[in-house]
């Protein structure tokens, strides 16, 4: 675990360095030992068709994750390919999902995952981690670390909210393979069926596994000729995320601190929100890599954000100081100002569901509950 020290007004931090491992022999990596993660039985609820992922590049080594849509995945991953071993960030919705990524994976790489780093603890991000063994060093703050262990990741309305709409979609999807005439409608209603009813299979085989390694600010690997910073800046999306820097390459994996759409707010603190993502502002950065969404190089995302957690700051403090009820208080809150930054705000029922889960969220907060 890092450890801080405070002299007067300066804060210094001492990182944990990981180097190569030290061994009398020399040549290449032992492939078959670390293949032993994709050798494992295969969790349920990996059917799919077609492949899972599209690895986009970004750097030299590096790669972005994203779904391709034909399995449920919930987020994307950040692919880092060192001298000898691979780091992956994040692990998805389920051991199925992490299973898959781990099998595509050879499509870029033969090297072993031995390092996974979980930004937060939200099931879309880190419900994949039992698929990994005592070869694999799972990172993570010791906030994500509590979470997880409690069953954090597995309650509240984020994960509730995913039951109920892959509960419903089986619904919907079953009726419509039943009362479709079109062959090729059926033909694609029978395939999305198969992804949700895969994806339910998947989530209840999840054994939530928390972080083996925790930080409290800052965790440094050394991997070849790679530095790799697992940094903690400040509470925001939970009170736990940690991004992954590359100071030489100039890449952030961001979670879901910064992302170029809306986040969820659930489970926020927005005022440390705001100062954490200025902190990340003064990294020497070129491209981001997000939870979610496409990787982007854009910095204006950074101010965009801080600019609508200002305004739902502000307008929730306020609606907080007056006494309103939830409901009442989001249907008086006007965003229309950041519409151009957020389009989907634009989605009245979305943002509804979206703002009424944030401002209970920020009540808490100000009121000092857990």
């Amino acid at each position: 675990m890092a450890s801080v020290a405070r002299l007067g007004g300066l804060v210094l931090i001492a990182a944990l360095v990981v180097g190569e491992p030290v061994s009398a022999q020399s040549g290449p990596p032992d492939r078959t030992e670390g293949r032993r993660i994709e050798a494992r039985r295969r969790p349920p609820g990996t059917n799919h068709i077609g492949r899972a992922f599209e690895f986009v590049p970004v750097a030299e080594g590096v790669w972005q994750a994203v779904g391709t849509g034909t399995m449920g995945v919930g987020s994307n991953a950040a692919i880092i390919v060192n001298e000898t071993d691979v780091l992956v960030v994040d692990s998805h919705t389920s051991p199925a999902a992490a299973w898959v990524l781990l099998d595509e994976l050879r499509r870029i790489t033969p090297k072993p995952v031995r390092y996974a780093v979980t930004t937060h603890f939200h099931y879309d991000h880190a419900h994949g981690n039992q698929i990994y063994g005592p070869e694999v060093e799972i990172i993570g703050h010791e906030f994500t670390r509590e979470m997880m262990a409690s069953g954090a990741s597995r309650r509240g309305p984020a994960y509730d909210g995913f039951v109920s709409f892959v509960a419903a979609r089986i619904a919907e999807l079953r009726r419509q393979v039943d009362t479709t005439a079109d062959p090729k409608r059926r033909a694609e209603a029978r395939g999305q069926l198969l992804r949700y009813e895969q994806q339910r299979i998947a989530d209840r085989a999840v054994v939530p596994t928390p972080p083996t390694l925790t930080l409290d600010d800052r965790l440094t690997l050394v991997r070849g000729g790679r530095e790799i910073q697992i940094l903690f800046a400040g509470r925001g999306h939970t009170g736990g995320d940690v991004v992954v820097y590359l100071p030489k390459e100039k890449i952030l994996v961001t979670g879901d601190l910064l992302q170029p759409r809306l986040p969820y707010l659930g489970d926020g603190f927005a005022a440390d929100w705001i100062e954490t993502l200025g902190r990340l502002e003064a990294l020497d950065v070129t491209a981001f890599i997000p939870g979610h969404g496409a990787w982007f190089s854009d910095r204006s995302v950074i101010g965009r954000l801080q600019a609508f957690l200002r305004d739902f700051l502000a307008q929730g403090t306020a609606a907080h100081r007056a006494g309103l009820p939830v409901p009442e208080a989001v249907r008086r809150m006007d965003f229309r100002a950041h519409l151009a930054g957020y389009p989907q705000l634009a989605d009245t029922a979305d943002t509804y569901d979206r703002l009424t889960i944030g401002l209970t969220r920020l009540y808490q907060t100000l009121e000092r509950r857990p």
